[in-house]
């Protein structure tokens, strides 16, 4: 389930930590595993958790806390937007509902052409920036108005 590739990033990985504590690269190897999987199967959090030498159990734990991990399919543009208080204050939750309704979906839905699926998020660290979204895991996105909004949505839509 893991390539040889991913192995040696997560390798690299590794050592930033003690020797014996190969767990505390848990995240960096989820992300790893899903920059080659589409979403992260039970079979890609199984790898993960034997490579590390982790329970399967305080993978999945991991994997399923976190918005940045696909544990089902998504489209191919994932926008997560952050909608804690200090987003909220600043705006979050008129550029949550314009970004529903430019996309017809609400949060955790995908468009029909497979394009988008939105996501909430939780914290990204960057409440003075807000509101903040995050393009497939990758691109942090900030003051995010409408207008901003509709921008993005029309350079990822060609």
């Amino acid at each position: 389930m893991l390539s040889d590739s991913a192995r040696s990033r997560i390798d690299r990985e590794l050592t930033k930590y003690p020797s014996d504590q190969k767990q505390s690269a848990v995240m960096s190897a989820l992300a790893i595993a899903q920059d080659e999987h589409p979403r992260l199967t039970t079979e890609v959090l199984d790898a993960v958790a034997d490579y590390l030498g982790m329970a399967p159990i305080a993978v999945y734990e991991v994997a399923t806390f976190y918005s940045m991990y696909d544990l089902e399919p998504v489209g191919k543009h994932k926008l997560c937007i952050c909608t804690n208080l200090p987003c909220a204050l600043s705006g979050a939750g008129e550029a949550a509902a314009h970004l529903k309704k430019q996309l017809g979906v609400d949060f955790g839905g995908t468009t029909a052409d497979g394009k988008f699926t939105l996501k909430e998020g939780e914290c990204f660290g960057a409440c003075g920036d807000a509101p903040v979204l995050i393009h497939n895991n990758k691109k942090m996105l900030v003051e995010m108005s409408p207008e901003k909004i509709d921008a993005l949505l029309a350079e990822l839509s060609r």
